[in-house]
């Protein structure tokens, strides 16, 4: 049979082997105990190979269905000879009975030659188990019978099959409870959210109710004087309308409240996309500008170097943050009215702060109302022709730091590799990032901050609120200068 296992093999070929060599022939008391010895051995080695289970089956079982496989077929689709009977019927008996002896031998007659040869028969087996015993049937059976093994094989198919059915049905019933429950506990969580909603309007009912009882009282009485039945039907009428009214200004509140979210949802994607493309921008800037380095340097000889200007090294600025946001403001509003700005939407405000004689550091500090707002600080290397803070509105953020260059016509000046020298003249002053703009939470805390002057020119403070389509933003700030020797701890 293809389905026996590998390990299988040699326990069954090993108790094949013994069978074949088990003797009905009559044996001495003598040679009893020899057989049983040599039994005993052969039987140990069985023990040892032999598996619990034969073609998939418990050993059990499949001697149950082996022995009525045999009974019903003897004679009819199974013919054995006289021997090979004798040892099934000895197999039988020693499932039965155990091990011979005398006392568990039935009585035979003087003329029973049959009995006398099974009991022989059994005898030959020694003392091996019951469960032996039954391999040892079904072994035999085998291999007498071609037929068994095909039976086996279809016994074991329609197993198997009953098997997955059961198992397929029980898994089909799991889910099936699994369904039933999960229909029950979505009943029962609809049917507590259902008795809230029912607690939660009649609570909202009567608190509307106590609130306008006295009122609805008036009107039905003058409606119908002396008649207190009608006057109590008008007064349930007017609460029924006045609560119905009332939940669908609750529910306009709610879909305003929802749109309001969502716009802001899809302000801050755009302001995620504009800082992606301002850095995607920045970093094209910075290479085209090391592409212009590079070629300049290429291009300009030892003495034309002196003309382009180097800028000392700016050191980091210094930023923290305080509470006392209404204070602040106050003392804001109490000062002078200039320093409150109202920063429209879309809109970037630059305080422009130059740099004074006296001063060798700029302190800054602002809140907002409300909502955040976009902050940085820039340094504009020119010389300033006023001390005085001026304010500057505009839509969008323009780059300052684009410079245009334009061929010297002068041509005693000379050339380089054929073509004209090539002159730096800027549009605008060169500007130097100090603090990079980002977002502050800045109607938490009070924003502040300081730096160093790296040299004359004028301070950009800018606040931006160019992310914002729909918001604008009220901005309290405050700007001063320091000496040498004055810092944050002392202010």
């Amino acid at each position: 049979m293809a389905a026996v296992a590998e390990e299988d093999v040699s326990g069954v070929s090993t108790l094949s082997e013994w069978i074949d060599e088990l003797s009905v022939s009559d044996v001495t008391e003598n040679d009893k105990n020899s057989t049983n010895k040599t039994d005993s051995n052969d039987v140990d080695v069985t023990a040892k190979n032999c598996k619990p289970r034969l073609w998939g089956f418990e050993t059990r079982e499949l001697y149950k269905f082996a022995l009525n496989f045999y009974k019903e077929k003897e004679g009819k689709a199974v013919h054995l000879s006289y021997e090979d009977k004798l040892k099934l019927v000895a197999f039988t008996q020693q499932v039965t009975h155990g091990k011979y002896t005398a006392e568990n031998a039935p009585p035979l007659g003087v003329l029973d030659m049959i009995g006398r040869d099974r009991r022989v028969a059994w005898q030959n087996l020694g003392d091996i188990s019951k469960e032996q015993a039954m391999e040892g049937f079904i072994i035999l059976l085998d291999k007498l019978c071609p037929l068994f093994r095909t039976v086996v094989e279809a016994q074991k198919r329609n197993f198997e099959e009953k098997q997955r059915l059961k198992r397929e049905e029980e898994a089909k019933k799991q889910e099936e409870e699994k369904k039933l429950k999960a229909l029950e506990e979505e009943k029962k969580k609809q049917e507590e959210e259902r008795l809230k909603e029912e607690t939660q309007r009649r609570q909202i009912q009567d608190a509307l109710n106590q609130q306008t009882y006295y009122q609805f009282k008036l009107y039905a009485e003058q409606q119908y004087p002396g008649n207190p039945e009608q006057q109590g039907v008008l007064i349930r009428q007017l609460q029924e309308q006045h609560y119905h009214q009332y939940m669908q200004q609750l529910h306009q509140n709610q879909l305003v409240i929802e749109d309001h979210i969502e716009k802001e949802e899809e302000e801050e994607k755009e302001v995620k996309i504009k800082k992606n493309i301002q850095l995607k921008n920045e970093t094209c800037k910075d290479d085209d500008r090391d592409d212009d380095k590079n070629n300049t340097n290429e291009n300009v000889n030892d003495e034309d170097s002196d003309e382009v200007e180097d800028w000392p090294p700016i050191n980091p600025a210094e930023m923290w943050t305080r509470k006392g946001v209404e204070e602040f403001k106050q003392t804001i509003r109490r000062e002078t009215g200039d320093s409150i700005i109202k920063v429209g939407h879309g809109e970037t405000v630059t305080v422009r702060v130059p740099t004074h004689e006296d001063g060798t550091c700029l302190f800054w500090e602002f809140a907002t109302d409300g909502y955040d707002i976009g902050f940085g600080v820039y340094f504009e290397w020119s010389k300033p022709e006023t001390n005085q803070v001026s304010v500057y509105i505009s839509e969008s953020e323009e780059d300052e730091d684009e410079e245009e260059y334009e061929p010297r016509k002068d041509l005693e000046s000379g050339s380089v590799n054929g073509n004209a020298r090539p002159e730096r003249r800027t549009t605008t002053p060169p500007i130097s990032v100090i603090i990079p703009i980002y977002r502050r939470d800045s109607q938490e805390e009070i924003y502040a901050g300081s730096h160093q002057y790296p040299g004359e020119g004028i301070y950009l403070l800018k606040f931006d609120n160019s992310y914002s389509l729909w918001r604008s933003k009220t901005l309290y700030y405050r700007v001063y200068y320091t000496r040498q020797g004055f810092t944050k701890n002392n202010n």
